[in-house]
Order: structure tokens, then C-alpha cells, then sequence
């Protein structure tokens, strides 16, 4: 019930932070362009509170549907206006002026991205040193010549100071070149003077890759793995609908062995569940000391990868040693700058994605709805400041591409109608317009629908 109200309360958070800094993009512009505002509103529906201030008695509105926000202004349009204050009507302004108002409410979300991220980076990011693990033999890493204890110090000649650094530099890299330049150190000459270790250099070829595939499990296909410590095969938080429960397994037991064959740790024990859907295993478990066996059966489960075992277990939690740890920190105009680029990349990379849904190369499925949005906020918000910040200028970059995309009801429908108004001399006709309206109100309740469909399939199937 905790993680529920979390997640709620911290999507609900985000959402009410991201809608107003986005529609105070639209208030502010339209306020320096002469345009009377008459509501500044987050969220839809019937207000649960307002005021009215300023010389124009605008009303501030917190509406009981907080999927949304609207800044509404003086518009001929919409209703008579007085002739003391047409020259103050959205409708009466240049294009030019139309241009920036409609354009400042995705411009504010790369802004506060760029701040949040800069934010982040001054407080300091936690991170694991990305050392390689496991390399797989005949592999596009093994044959390039990448090794087990190998330490990833730039992609493309970017430094990477954490495994998320990597991975985030690695999959930018894969989904705008045909290869990947990596720079390593053995992690035994230590990395605190990066500058003075010596360094290799390896060029992964990943054009035979697909982009999903990239974007869904790069570091299989290029057959390495992160390094981890070994885990021990020890059952920490087990799902309330999973077969680990279900079948009488306890958190804190010990695996021993499974079918007569022994457990080494959790990475071992992952794969003789992977690899038994549906059959039952004689587990041998150590609980309080004393050797027990539970009879388990994994719950079939659809990957891409194909069908594999599931019994909804986590491993008892087991802290990375020190020398594994490090953050990822920068002075204040260094994490400015850092902001800068990382909101680039995810605006690129969050377009091409969108792109690529477009002509069938990623799956819709990658597609997310407020469910899981909601799920992320409140496992970023329980692990602390600089994840949930990431998490903010993640979607508020997202909100910032998808309302630039030319789809009318969206800003960068309007914007659209506003290029072609300018092309032709005069504005679309209100019947044109209103068809194109009716055209985007099918397609954003399509993807909405879409969306949601996801979110269910995830929760119930995973």
C-alpha cells in the first residue's frame, strides 16, 4: 500500500510540476507580447481552487483533472471582445508573435530538463564504475577484443564515469552510427586520475543489429555484460502473486540446490528458473539453519527471447563493494553544460524512437501510459534526489517532442497551421481547420488507447 501512495504521490508531483512550468511557457510569452491572458489552468474538469489577480483579474485554477493544463486568452474566436481590447486578442497578433507564444510551452520543458539535469549533477549522480563482466566468446565485444575486468572510460570520445553513462553513450551512439568507438583501461591500474591511465582503444561494428534490438538489450547483442559481485542465492521481497510464494518459499532462504544440482549463487539460480516454465523443481532451501525442500513451478512467461520461467522473487539486497561505487559530480557551470547536452541527446533520442515507431522498426509496445509513468515516479522518488530528477527531465523532454509533433490540438499543430498560413498569405479556413482538429482527436485517442493497453499488458503479464 506504501509503494502505491508513492507512486501516486510522485506522479501526481510530477505531472503538476511539468504541466505548469509548460503552460507558464505559454502565460509568460503571451504576457510579453501584449496578449491578455485570461486563465492559467493545471488540469482539466471542474477548479478545486482559484484566484483572480493582476490588472486583467486573471484567474489561477487548479482543476480536479490533472492529466493536462491550459492557458486561455482573450480571442475573438471564442467570444465578443470589447474594442478597447481587440489589439490585445490572441487572434489579432502577428504570426510571429502566435509563433512564440505557442512555442514557449515545449521550449519551457527543455528548459527545466536542462535545470534539473544541471541540479543533478551538482548534488551528484550515484553510479557503478563500468567495468566489464562477462564477454561471450565469438561475440561483437569478444572479437574486438574487449575482456572481463576491462574498465569503459570514454564512447566516442565522451568520458563515461558510470555504467549509466555508458549505456546512455553506447545506445546513442549505436542508434546514429554503424559502429561504437570504446576506450578502456584495465580497472586494476585504478581510475582516480583518469588522464594518466593507459587506455585501448576497440571499434564495436553494430549495423547488423536491429533497432529495436538496440534499444531493447544493446549489451546482449554485442555480448557483454556489466560487472557484478556475486550474489548469493539467498530470497529477499517475493511478489504476493508469484510462484516463489505461492510454492512456500520465505524470504531469507538459501537455495542449496535445484534437481541434485547445486546453486553457486542468485546469477545461477536465475537461469534454472529462466529455463523451467512450467516443470516443477525440488528445491533444497537452508531456512533458520535447517535443509528443507520446497516443490517449485515457474510461471510460463512470453519474451522476445521466447518462453522462460518466472516465480516472482527478488535477491536479498547486497551492497556494491566500495571500490565499485563512485559519483558522477560536476561544478555548477559544468553541470549546466552537462545539462545542456544530456537534454540534446534524449530530445534526439526520444524523436528518433518516435520515428522509428513510425516505420515499424520499434515495436508500439515500447509505447508508455500514465500507469507506468506512475510506476517510475515512485521507484525513482523512494531512491532518492538525483534519480527523481532524472526522471523529470526524462518526461518532461518527452513532453516537450510530442508537443512539437504536427498534429493538430497539440502545439506543434498550431505551429503547423501558422507555416502554412505564412506559405499562403492567410490563414486556414476555421472549416479546414476544424477537420484537422477532428483528425488529431482520432489519432491522440489512438495512442492514448494504445498506451493504456500497454500499461495493463505490463501489469498483468509483465
Amino acid at each position: 500500500m506504501t509503494g502505491f501512495l508513492t507512486s501516486v504521490g510522485a506522479f501526481l508531483f510530477a505531472i503538476a510540476v511539468l504541466i505548469a512550468f509548460h503552460e507558464y511557457g505559454h502565460f509568460w510569452v503571451a504576457r510579453r507580447c501584449g496578449v491578455k491572458v485570461l486563465r492559467y489552468s493545471i488540469g482539466f474538469g471542474k477548479p478545486l481552487w482559484m484566484r483572480r489577480s493582476g490588472d486583467d483579474q486573471t484567474e489561477y485554477v487548479v482543476a480536479a483533472i490533472p492529466l493536462g493544463g491550459y492557458v486561455k486568452m482573450l480571442d475573438e474566436r471564442e467570444g465578443e471582445v470589447a474594442k478597447e481590447e481587440v489589439h490585445r486578442a490572441f487572434n489579432r497578433q502577428p504570426v510571429s508573435k502566435r509563433i512564440a507564444i505557442v512555442a514557449a510551452g515545449p521550449l519551457f520543458n527543455f528548459i527545466f530538463a536542462i535545470f534539473a539535469y544541471a541540479l543533478m549533477y551538482v548534488v551528484g549522480v550515484p553510479g557503478i564504475k563500468p567495468i566489464v563482466g562477462e564477454v561471450k566468446e565469438q561475440s561483437i565485444a569478444f572479437d574486438a577484443g574487449i575482456r572481463a575486468n576491462d574498465e569503459i572510460v570514454k564512447v566516442d570520445g565522451v568520458p563515461t564515469v558510470t555504467w549509466g553513462s555508458a549505456r546512455m553513450e553506447m545506445l546513442q551512439s549505436a542508434l546514429q552510427n554503424d559502429s561504437i568507438t570504446i576506450e578502456v583501461s584495465d580497472s586494476s591500474q585504478g581510475t582516480s586520475d583518469r588522464a594518466n591511465v593507459k587506455t585501448r582503444k576497440f571499434v564495436l561494428p553494430v549495423s547488423s543489429i536491429s533497432t529495436e534490438d538496440k534499444q531493447a538489450k544493446l549489451f546482449t547483442e554485442l555480448g557483454l555484460q556489466p560487472f557484478r559481485p556475486s550474489i548469493p542465492a539467498v530470497m529477499g521481497k517475493l511478489s504476493a502473486d508469484g510462484a516463489a510464494l505461492r510454492d512456500g518459499l520465505h524470504p531469507g532462504d538459501k537455495i542449496l540446490s535445484s534437481d541434485g544440482q547445486q546453486i553457486s549463487d542468485w546469477e545461477a539460480w536465475v537461469k534454472v528458473v529462466r529455463a523451467s516454465p512450467g516443470k516443477t523443481l525440488n528445491v533444497e532451501i537452508e531456512r533458520a539453519g535447517l535443509v528443507d525442500n520446497v516443490q517449485l513451478t515457474p510461471e510460463p512467461l512470453e519474451t522476445q527471447d521466447g518462453v522462460i520461467g518466472r516465480i516472482g522473487a527478488l535477491p536479498e539486497p547486497v551492497e556494491y563493494p566500495k571500490e565499485l561505487r563512485t559519483i558522477e559530480q560536476y561544478s555548477v557551470w559544468s553541470a549546466f553544460y552537462t545539462g545542456i547536452v544530456k537534454t540534446w541527446q534524449m530530445s534526439v533520442l526520444t524523436l528518433k524512437m518516435i520515428g522509428n515507431m513510425i516505420v515499424g522498426e520499434v515495436s508500439v509496445k515500447n509505447l508508455s501510459g500514465p500507469i507506468t509513468i506512475a510506476t517510475y515516479a515512485g521507484y525513482t522518488a523512494s531512491e532518492g534526489l538525483p534519480t527523481f530528477l532524472s526522471f523529470l527531465a526524462i518526461v518532461s523532454i518527452s513532453l516537450g517532442v510530442l508537443n512539437l509533433l504536427p498534429i493538430p490540438l497539440l502545439d506543434g499543430g498550431h505551429l503547423l497551421f501558422y507555416l502554412v498560413e505564412i506559405v499562403k498569405g492567410s490563414e486556414l479556413s476555421e472549416k479546414t481547420q476544424l477537420k484537422m482538429q477532428q483528425v488529431g482527436i482520432l489519432l491522440l485517442g489512438c495512442l492514448m488507447i494504445l498506451a493504456f493497453y500497454n500499461d495493463i499488458h505490463r501489469l498483468i503479464w509483465g
